[in-house]
């Protein structure tokens, strides 16, 4: 009976953690994941290869390595990065191992579908601006829908286990030293447009994944909490959540307005509380992502 009942709480576990996606979620993360693959596929092909401007990453070494044998750059995209499809499996889980892999394929394949399509531009400065932004899209939305279509990063994740450096340090260096083999390879003005092209990449795959709209919470400490949230509400339309505190070295009671609001609400918050108290505690700080609860916005009469 027992033995019973310890197998029924195990398959129940096992149910919760590898719970299936329904079929909706995974046509709609097939779909980015493949729009992804393909912009990122258009930022190489038509944009930086033909200029000889390379990636950070396994992609980066993946351009060389095509330029320096003549084989196509696809092969190497896909060769280089099966590995990482094994670690993500073991690593991270078996939903983003398969999304990588099937976003590896689509960008391979589309990569050897685009070789011969001729560059947009033969302006270096234009192709490197252009292709990074292509880059960053499209690599954003693949990781915002569960995918990667680079092996560093989970190297990176793997090494930061046995290294004294973060996962971010890690890929930085990794990636300075592929940038810097671009001048031996091509010459140090390509090196420097590539520098410039991961970079672009870099800032626009945190925009991709964090949104446009990106969000902020707002901590709060007056005795005219009760004001104050009020007011956020009547005049910004937000929710806010009213927390217990205690000076730590008065040891008074003390009330904390909480409230989420978007940065373009942030100098109107910051009025609000100046009106009512201009000495209240305001701490304001970015947040990567909100769900649940009631965040959306109301109506303002």
């Amino acid at each position: 009976m027992r033995m019973e009942l310890a197998q029924k709480k195990q398959d129940a576990h096992v149910q919760s953690v590898h719970r299936k996606l329904p079929k909706s979620a995974v046509l709609k993360r097939t779909i980015f994941i493949t729009f992804g693959a393909i912009l990122m596929a258009l930022g190489l092909e038509v944009f930086l290869v033909p200029n000889n401007v390379i990636d950070g990453g396994i992609t980066g070494i993946s351009i060389m390595l095509s330029h320096i044998t003549g084989l196509s750059l696809g092969i190497f995209l896909f060769l280089l990065n099966l590995p990482f499809f094994f670690l993500g499996y073991k690593q991270i889980g078996k939903t983003f191992a398969f999304s990588t892999l099937y976003g590896i394929v689509v960008l391979s394949v589309s990569t050897v579908l685009l070789h011969d399509v001729p560059g947009v531009t033969q302006d270096t400065l234009l192709a490197t601006v252009f292709g990074g932004i292509a880059l960053g899209v499209g690599v954003g939305i693949v990781i915002r829908y569960g995918g990667s279509l680079d092996g560093t990063e989970i190297l990176a994740i793997l090494f930061n286990k046995k290294l004294p450096f973060s996962v971010g340090e890690i890929i930085m260096f990794m990636n300075l030293f592929i940038l810097s083999a671009a001048g031996f390879v091509y010459t140090w003005d390509r090196a420097m447009y590539s520098l410039i092209a991961y970079f672009i990449a870099y800032k626009t795959i945190d925009v991709v994944v964090q949104g446009l709209d990106e969000s902020k919470s707002a901590w709060i400490i007056s005795d005219a909490y009760q004001d104050i949230g009020e007011a956020i509400m009547a005049r910004l339309g937000r929710g806010v959540t009213y927390l217990n505190g205690e000076g730590a070295y008065t040891g008074d009671d003390k009330k904390v307005v909480f409230c989420v609001i978007t940065r373009l609400e942030e100098a109107k918050l910051k009025s609000l509380v100046e009106d009512h108290d201009p000495n209240a505690f305001l701490a304001v700080s970015n947040i990567a992502e909100v769900r649940g609860g009631r965040f959306k916005k109301k109506d303002i009469h």
